[in-house]
């Protein structure tokens, strides 16, 4: 189970889950918890209790521990308020089950019991919204996708001497991710990428309010502002994806709009490119998702081979997932009991590159949110993951703590870990500069209290 949250660390960001039936019911859940505030203000907070409490009963859930069982309404008078919020929240989550495995009976003895224990009624309605965000038997929705055929073989513009920002697992919408972007705007980049993941499943409403309206806040209206780009991460794919390809399609105005979940920026003076891929697709194992080794389309791996062989400039890639990772398990253990640091998947993929690996300056990846600044390691001479945009990591639960079962783990460079207040690891981004003669470097910030301390910088 995590470290207990109280009201504070919910304003600090959400717990998530890598599971599709999970992080939709806490979008279900924020979404009661926002409803149930009574304010004009769009900007209000939800209600911080509920929150916690469908947190606590997704928590149990992940565990494999048993909700909290129905009752009547006499039970749930003798309950203390924070019982009764976590009995609602664990109804509230059978009531979701029961409604998409299409068990009727169950689903109408649930509602009576939310309605006789006097539960927000949002649950019911929202439950009912949020049902097609679901495929069969309560599976994750077949996402959408662009295929390579439908997006062409253009590449986008970048101009000489671009300052790039890169944010990773940003989507939160609490108070660090939108101080975070401000300090991103304060460095003048000339374009945003995020490496994805807007929580909890990239539903519409997620996308609108807890991305588009922070990049306005932020950046300014999409006729004045620079070009924003977002990749495909699993939780924007828990929904569907209907949120993030509505998002791709109207951050930008022409010739800068995002034409897929992957694309190519590159330079007109043919020093750089950047090569965004998908990993976020088939982050999705039937058998359970310690066992999900996600991989990119075969037909998006040929479009990427292309771009890498038609450019004898240097490459950026990008993708939401890790190649490699010395503190997360990728994949199954096997029968000895050991675990690949590699994905093999995304590592076939990148040897597929042949001599144009040679090329490539740099991999930057989120999905965990840490920054790992690693030494060359499966023949890549720079991984690095910044996916600590947002979302709270506490001090109890040390990210970098080394996989026991991981013989041979990739190492990072000296002195280069977050920096943590005592309680939380710090936030931070990374800042790219991309020259017309192919040098670059990129510099790496911290939010200290509202202050961006660079940390780390280097040539690539």
């Amino acid at each position: 189970m995590p470290p207990v949250r109280d009201g504070q660390a919910v304003a600090e960001g959400p717990l998530t889950f890598r599971d599709p039936f999970l992080s939709l019911y806490q979008s279900i859940a924020e979404e009661v918890a926002r409803r149930s505030v009574k304010t004009e203000s769009l900007e209000a907070p939800p209600e911080p209790a509920l929150i916690l409490a469908a947190e606590r009963v997704a928590a149990a859930r992940h565990v494999g521990l048993t909700e909290v069982p129905a009752g009547g309404g006499a039970a749930l008078e003798s309950l203390t308020p924070v019982e009764y919020g976590e009995r609602c929240a664990s109804l509230a989550l059978q009531m979701l089950r029961a409604k998409v495995l299409g068990d009727h009976a169950t689903l109408a003895r649930l509602k009576d019991e939310l309605k006789a224990g006097k539960c927000d009624p949002g649950w019911a309605t929202t439950i009912e919204a949020y049902s097609e965000y679901f495929g069969i038997g309560g599976q994750r929705r077949a996402p959408l996708y662009t295929t390579p055929a439908q997006a062409g073989e253009g590449v986008l513009p970048l101009k000489a001497g671009c300052r790039i920002g890169l944010i990773g697992d940003w989507g939160t919408g609490a108070g660090p991710a939108k101080r975070l972007l401000g300090l991103v705007a304060a460095q003048k980049p000339d374009l945003l990428i995020h490496l994805g993941d807007i929580y909890y499943s990239g539903t519409p409403e997620e996308c609108a309010r807890k991305f588009e309206a922070e990049m306005v806040a932020a950046f300014g209206a999409k006729k004045t502002r620079i070009p924003i780009f977002t990749l495909s991460g699993n939780h924007d794919m828990y929904c569907g994806g209907v949120g993030y390809y509505g998002l791709i399609k109207a951050l930008n105005r022409a010739p800068q709009v995002q034409p897929a979940s992957f694309f190519c920026l590159r330079s007109v003076e043919a020093g750089w490119q950047i090569l965004a891929m998908d990993t976020g697709l088939h982050d999705h194992s039937p058998f359970g998702v310690a066992d999900a080794v996600t991989f990119v389309e075969a037909d998006e791996q040929a479009w990427l081979t292309r771009r890498i062989d038609e450019f004898a400039g240097r490459t950026i890639l990008l993708s939401h997932h890790q190649l490699f990772s010395a503190f997360s398990r990728i994949g199954p253990k096997d029968a000895a009991g050991r675990a690949d640091p590699v994905n093999p998947l995304l590592l076939r993929m990148y040897d597929g590159f042949g001599g144009g690996r040679d090329r490539v300056a740099a991999w930057f990846w989120g999905h965990e949110h840490n920054l790992c600044i690693y030494e060359p390691y499966a023949g890549l001479k720079r991984g690095r993951c910044i996916g600590h945009g947002a979302v709270p990591v506490f001090v109890e639960e040390d990210p970098y703590e080394p996989l026991a079962e991981v013989s041979v783990p990739p190492t990072l460079v000296p002195r280069t870990q977050l920096s943590h207040d005592g309680s939380y690891y710090r936030h931070g981004f990374a800042m790219l500069t991309l020259e017309a003669d192919g040098t670059g470097s990129a510099a790496y910030f911290e939010d200290r209290d509202g202050v961006a301390v660079q940390t780390y910088s280097e040539t690539l």
